[in-house]
C-alpha cells in the first residue's frame, strides 16, 4: 500500500543503526509504514527483524543501543525522545503483540486484570474499566468473556492466550501494532484464526501493523508489502507477488525454496516422494503396530475420565517414516509417550518389534527403551545447558553401558560426522550453538544407542524455514543411510509432506484418515484434512 492522500506516512526510519556492545545488529535500515499499511519483515533468525521492532519502542535488551538514524513517528522523532515520553508512546501510540503468550502473561493475575491494567494506563477508571475490558475480550474471539476474565493464563490454550494479549494490544487503540512472531508457536490452523482476527481488528481500527516472521509464505499471505531482512540489512522488498514470483536476492529465493508451501505445491502437480532405497539396515515388515489404543485420564473435580486416545491403529514401516498429524490436544504426544514408555494404555496396544515397552519386565523395558529414542521440539530446553556437547551425546551410551570410555568418546566423533557438524562442537556447550546446531546435537545422541527407531515430536517446528529445511534433509540422509524408522508428529502437514512416506491424521483422540502421503494430499478424504492443508501459509502463492 503505498502513501498516497488516503494513507499519509504514519512512520518513516531512515538509516537506522543498532549495536550489542561494540557489535553492529541493524545496519542503514530505511522503513516507512503508512497508515493503515500491513508490513512484514521476513528473515531468518539473527537478521535483526525482533531488534528492529524493540528499537522501534526504544526496548533493546542488554546492551543493546541505537547507534545512529532517525525514527519519526507521525514526524516526531523517537530515536531522540525522552523516556517519559517513550512510556506515553509504548502501549498507547504504539503496541507490541509478543511472540510467547506463556511467558509475557503474568501467570499470578486474573487474564481480566491484565487487560484493565493497560486500560488503566490510559486513565480509564471505575466500572468503564471492567465493561471495555469484556468488550475487548469480546473483540479479541475469546468467548464468555465475563467468565474467562476471571480466570488465569494456565487455565487457557496456546491460541487463547494469544488472544488475550490480542485484547491488552489493541485496549489503548494505537496507530501501530507490533506484532512479533504473533503465532510462531501455534498450529496451523489456529495460527490462521488468530491472524484473521488480528487483521480484522486492525483493518476496523485503521491500526498499521508490521508483522515479524520467519516465514515468508505467512508474510505473503498478510502484508501489503515484505521486507526482508539478512544480516541486519534490508536485501529486498516488495508486493508479495513480486517477492514471491520475482525474488530478486539469492537469499529471497532460498527462502522461497524452503518455503513449505512449495513443497504442497509439488504435491498437487502430481510429484510423487522417492522413496530413500533399502540400506543394509532395511528388512521387511513394521518396526512399530499400533491397534485399538486408548488412553484414558481422570479429570479431576469432575468426576469424570477424558479420553485423550480413541482407538488408534496405525503402522511404521520399517526403515520409513509414519506422521502424526493434528492439532494441538488431537493426541499426537499422548501416543508418542506411549510408544516410548513413559505412559501406559487404558487398554489395546503400541509394539515396537511385536513387544511393548509398557508392562515389560525391567531388564526387557531398559532394552526396549534402547530401540526407542527421542527427539523434542525444543532445541534449547531438551539438552541440559551445563553438559558439553560430548557429554550430552555420550550419556545414553553411558546409561546403556556401551562400551569403554575410549570407544565412546569415537563413537560421539562419529555421530557428529553424520550429523554434519564439526568435531571441534564436542567441547563447547549448547548456549553457544545456534537452534539448528543444537538440534543436530539432539539428533546425534538420539542415535548413539543405535535405536530402530526415532520418535520425532515437533522436532522442527521451533526452526526457521531455512534450518528447518536443513535438518529435514539430515534425516532422509541418515534415514537412507542407517535404515532408521521415523515416526514424525507434527501439526503442520507442509512439513510432513517433504519427510513422511504415510500420514495418519488425528482430531480430539481419533484417527480422522490415513494413508500414503499421495494420496492424503492429492485426495484427502476428511474435511479436518482438508483445512489442514488449506491453512498452510502461502499456498496461494506458490500455485
Amino acid at each position: 500500500m503505498p502513501q498516497d492522500a488516503e494513507n499519509p506516512l504514519l512512520l518513516s526510519v531512515r538509516g537506522l543503526n543498532v549495536a550489542y556492545g561494540d557489535t553492529p545488529v541493524v545496519r542503514d535500515v530505511d522503513l516507512d509504514v503508512a497508515r493503515g499499511e500491513r508490513v512484514a519483515l521476513v528473515g531468518q533468525s539473527g537478521s535483526g527483524k525482533s531488534t528492529v521492532v524493540a528499537a522501534l519502542l526504544r526496548l533493546l535488551p542488554g546492551g543493546g543501543r541505537i547507534t545512529g538514524g532517525i525514527i519519526e513517528l507521525d514526524r516526531e522523532d523517537l530515536a531522540a525522545a525522552s523516556e517519559a515520553r517513550m512510556r506515553a508512546v509504548r502501549g498507547g501510540r504504539i503496541a507490541l503483540v509478543p511472540q510467547d503468550p506463556g511467558t509475557n502473561l503474568n501467570p499470578a493475575m486474573r487474564l481480566g486484570d491484565q487487560v484493565a491494567d493497560a486500560l488503566r494506563a490510559d486513565g480509564l477508571r471505575g466500572p468503564a474499566v471492567r465493561r471495555r475490558v469484556l468488550e475487548l475480550l469480546a473483540e479479541a474471539g475469546v468467548p464468555e468473556p465475563e467468565r474467562r476474565a476471571r480466570q488465569f493464563p494456565h487455565e487457557f490454550s496456546g491460541g487463547m492466550r494469544q488472544r488475550v494479549l490480542i485484547a491488552v494490544a489493541l485496549a489503548r487503540e494505537p496507530e501501530l501494532l507490533l506484532a512479533d512472531e504473533p503465532t510462531s508457536a501455534l498450529d496451523v490452523t489456529v495460527q490462521r484464526r488468530i491472524l484473521d482476527h488480528l487483521g480484522a481488528l486492525a483493518e476496523a481500527h485503521g491500526t498499521a501493523m508490521i508483522l515479524v516472521t520467519h516465514d515468508l509464505g505467512l508474510a505473503a499471505d498478510r502484508a501489503d508489502r515484505v521486507v526482508v531482512m539478512l544480516d541486519g540489512r534490508i536485501v529486498e522488498q516488495g508486493t508479495p507477488e513480486q517477492v514471491l514470483r520475482s525474488p530478486q536476492h539469492e537469499y529471497t529465493r532460498r527462502l522461497v525454496a524452503a518455503a513449505p508451501a512449495a513443497v504442497v505445491t509439488q504435491a498437487e502437480a502430481g510429484a510423487s516422494r522417492e522413496a530413500p532405497p533399502p540400506s543394509d539396515r532395511e528388512a521387511s515388515g513394521d518396526v512399530v503396530t499400533v491397534r485399538d489404543l486408548v488412553k484414558e485420564y481422570k479429570v479431576r473435580g469432575r468426576g469424570g475420565l477424558l479420553r485423550a486416545v480413541d482407538d488408534v491403529s496405525f503402522d511404521v514401516p520399517r526403515g520409513g517414516t509414519t506422521a502424526l498429524v493434528g492439532e494441538s490436544g488431537s493426541g499426537k504426544t499422548t501416543v508418542s509417550r506411549i510408544l516410548l514408555g513413559l505412559e501406559a494404555p487404558t487398554s489395546g496396544e503400541a509394539l515396537v518389534d511385536g513387544r511393548t515397552i509398557a508392562g515389560a519386565a525391567r531388564a526387557e523395558r531398559r532394552a526396549l527403551r534402547r530401540r526407542v529414542q527421542p527427539v523434542f521440539q525444543d532445541p534449547y530446553a531438551s539438552l541440559d545447558p551445563t553438559h558439553t556437547v560430548e557429554r550430552v551425546i555420550d550419556e545414553p551410551l553411558r546409561i546403556f553401558g556401551i562400551g569403554d570410555r575410549d570407544s565412546r568418546r569415537a563413537r560421539v566423533a562419529e555421530l557428529l560426522d553424520q550429523v554434519a557438524l564439526p568435531r571441534d562442537v564436542a567441547q563447547r556447550r549448547p548456549g553457544e550453538l545456534s537452534g539448528g546446531q543444537r538440534q543436530r546435537v539432539a539428533i546425534a545422541r538420539a542415535l548413539a544407542p543405535e535405536p530402530e527407531l526415532l520418535v520425532l515430536d515437533e522436532a522442527v517446528s521451533a526452526l526457521d524455514v531455512l534450518v528447518q529445511e536443513q535438518i529435514l534433509d539430515l534425516l532422509a540422509d541418515l534415514q537412507e543411510r542407517l535404515g532408521v524408522s521415523y515416526l514424525f508428529i507434527s501439526h503442520d502437514l507442509a512439513v510432513v509432506r517433504g519427510i513422511a512416506d504415510n500420514v495418519v491424521v488425528l482430531r480430539q483422540g481419533r484417527v480422522e484418515e490415513q494413508g500414503s502421503v499421495d494420496d492424503v494430499f492429492h485426495a484427502p478424504r476428511a474435511d479436518y484434512t482438508r483445512d489442514l492443508l488449506g491453512a498452510i501459509p502461502g499456498a496461494a502463492f506458490a500455485r
